[in-house]
């Protein structure tokens, strides 16, 4: 079962870059961006991640950490997070767990063929651990943008 807006989110743990484990219960007080994209080093997901970059203080001042999330391994991972500098954690989720957790796995169709894909996707948790609000189905350019402004408005001091 997904989760849905306005409810708590349930806890999970995650392998991620920097040898770190993410364990959303350990976020408690602090406001959480979860951003799931397909592959690394593509350039849509390129651009994302710089986007969420490029802001990351700004995400930090709103009291907000950011994780981008793919099926990538590790190694992957952090070839891209070093490659592209960013200053937040990716999370390797090889085996969909928490991809099901937020329902972004979909039918996708590449050349004429089907496949099961992430869906660009993105979530903001509040500080208490509800989901307050999502983005399907993302298109990249002017994404972060709204994502900051929904975490600014959110966050309280």
């Amino acid at each position: 079962m997904a989760v849905a807006l306005d409810t708590p989110v349930t806890d999970f743990q995650a392998q991620a870059t920097s040898g770190q484990t993410i364990e959303l219960s350990a976020l408690k007080g602090q406001q959480v961006v979860i951003y799931f994209y397909p592959k690394d080093s593509t350039p849509g997901c390129t651009t994302e991640g710089q986007g969420f970059r490029d802001h990351y203080p700004a995400f930090q001042a709103a009291n907000t950490v950011v994780f981008g999330v793919s099926r990538d391994g590790m190694k992957s991972h952090e070839n891209f997070k070093s490659k592209q500098q960013f200053p937040f954690e990716l999370i390797s989720d090889k085996d969909e767990a928490i991809c099901q957790l937020f329902d972004v796995i979909k039918l996708k169709k590449l050349y004429g063929k089907e496949y099961l894909g992430v869906d660009r996707s993105t979530f903001l948790i509040d500080k208490d651990g509800v989901l307050r609000q999502e983005w399907r189905g993302v298109k990249v350019p002017g994404h972060v943008d709204a994502v900051l402004a929904a975490a600014q408005a959110l966050h309280k001091p």
